[in-house]
């Protein structure tokens, strides 16, 4: 569940199998009446054929049938549909209730923008604008984690050959510790220039480690060099060796690295 603020309306947006629902029950519920709206705009005919075309396109277990009964009756003075009659009726799959603490109607982010068009044309735009942004920051933050997670990976398969090549068996779990450590600022001295403490000590106010901070550039060579060192070590190059190995392929890597980002950024 994440939310959104829309002309100062939070709204919650729920996912169901990675498709994103958005609560209808919060775009009214800063207005007079506002839950009446829901089942006024179920009643008007147009909004029945526009759900009944959305449903046959993307649900394959949508009720034709009581679809086809449904449309007979909207537009008459007597027709009355509710959010629930509609769920149960017609097997809707673009439109659900929600119980419970943060329950509600929602619907489907296309219906949603419907519902806000008919609404207000305006909070319509914002809600798009709004809900556009969320999805670049989850895109963002997706980069950043996959990222991370590449990093985390190769420096297991660094860390093994390590624990298998370098660590007598002798050592105990610190001077283990101790050991892994000088290992992991071999490739920052080789890519960085500088030990994981000499970087704390210069960034005392900056949360996490320099990987945290490194551009996409460096995690890719250190990604390349993680793997690279790990076939050093088996090989019983000496860390001494290694690291000076390390730094020239660290220099030739982001230099091919930087200039294919250079020639995207002119085209």
């Amino acid at each position: 569940m994440t939310k959104i603020v829309v002309n100062e309306t939070e709204i919650q947006i729920f996912r169901i199998n990675e498709e994103d629902y958005i609560s209808l029950t919060d775009m009214v519920r800063n207005i007079e009446n506002g839950s009446v709206l829901i089942e006024k705009w179920l009643r008007n005919k147009n909004t029945i054929e526009f759900l009944g075309i959305w449903e046959e396109i993307n649900n394959p277990e949508f009720n034709k049938h009581e679809y086809s009964e449904i449309m007979s009756e909207a537009g008459l003075n007597r027709f009355v549909m509710s959010v629930k009659q509609w769920v149960e009726r017609t097997n809707s799959k673009g439109i659900i209730a929600k119980a419970g603490r943060y329950g509600g109607t929602f619907a489907y982010k296309d219906l949603a923008f419907e519902f806000a068009s008919w609404v207000s044309p305006q909070f319509k735009l914002y809600l798009i604008k709004e809900f556009e942004r969320l999805k670049k920051e989850e895109q963002l933050q997706i980069g950043w984690s996959a990222k991370r997670e590449l990093a985390k990976i190769n420096y297991r398969i660094h860390t093994n050959a390590i624990k298998g090549n370098i660590l007598p068996r002798e050592l105990t779990s610190k001077e283990t510790s101790f050991v892994y450590a000088q290992e992991a600022d071999v490739l920052n001295m080789a890519l960085f220039g500088k030990t994981a403490k000499e970087w704390r000590d210069a960034n005392p106010t900056l949360k996490g480690n320099m990987r945290d901070y490194a551009s996409i550039n460096e995690l890719i060579c250190l990604s390349n060099m993680e793997n690279i060192n790990a076939v050093l070590v088996s090989d019983g190059i000496s860390q001494k060796d290694r690291l000076i190995k390390l730094n020239k392929i660290a220099i030739e890597q982001m230099k091919i690295l930087e200039e294919d980002l250079n020639r995207k950024l002119l085209k």
